[in-house]
């Protein structure tokens, strides 16, 4: 199974090291023909805002939109949950999203980058212990719909959030697993989530 990590902006080598310790063929790509050769992508973490930008720059948007509606596995960390998400809540004018996980998640939930922590959690699916779970301007989910399954939560001020989720093909985190190194989400995403792409 070839990966594709789409490269435009964000934590791309640290995404293709974890895939690769998996043992999968991972590659960056950036261009349409790239997009179109791989057989489930990874949408990183960085700003969600430039990345949608990027992707209409360099004419992917729409390619990668549609593949992921047809079913294309796909795995997002924070600014890839974002643009996973049908809606966005405090979202700038301009925001646009590849789209096709039915969550409402908020930007920035967790804060600013001075807000950014780590803490240890579960998630359900993983076997041994808790992982590691790095929060940088993280999003949570405030809804989903009937096709979503949590994995796992964050309380703050005794709410719980969702902060992993999947719907069939679809993976998307509000932390970066990449930066830890602890591969058992990505090793998740291709053992478990791909099987139904």
């Amino acid at each position: 199974m070839k990966v594709g990590v789409l490269a435009l902006q964000g934590d791309v080598r640290e995404h293709l090291r974890a895939l690769e310790d998996c043992g999968s063929e991972a590659v960056p790509v950036r261009r349409a023909q790239e997009i179109e050769r791989v057989d489930a992508l990874v949408i990183p973490g960085g700003e969600s805002t430039t990345i949608a930008h990027l992707a209409q720059t360099f004419g992917v948007f729409d390619l990668i939109s549609h593949r992921i509606k047809s079913g294309l596995p796909v795995y997002g960390s924070c600014a890839g949950m974002i643009l996973l998400a049908d809606r966005v809540l405090d979202a700038t004018a301009d925001q646009k999203t590849f789209g096709g996980m039915d969550i409402t998640v908020r930007r920035n939930a967790f804060g600013r980058q001075v807000d950014s922590f780590e803490i240890d959690i579960a998630i359900e699916g993983l076997t041994n212990s808790a992982m590691r779970a790095v929060f940088i301007r993280a999003p949570w989910v405030e809804q989903i719909g009937p096709g979503v399954q949590v994995l796992s939560s964050v309380t703050r001020e005794g709410v719980s959030h969702p902060v992993a989720v999947r719907q069939g093909h679809m993976l998307a985190t509000s932390f970066h697993p990449e930066l830890t190194e602890d591969s058992r989400i990505h090793r998740y995403f291709i053992q478990e989530v791909c099987k139904t792409g």
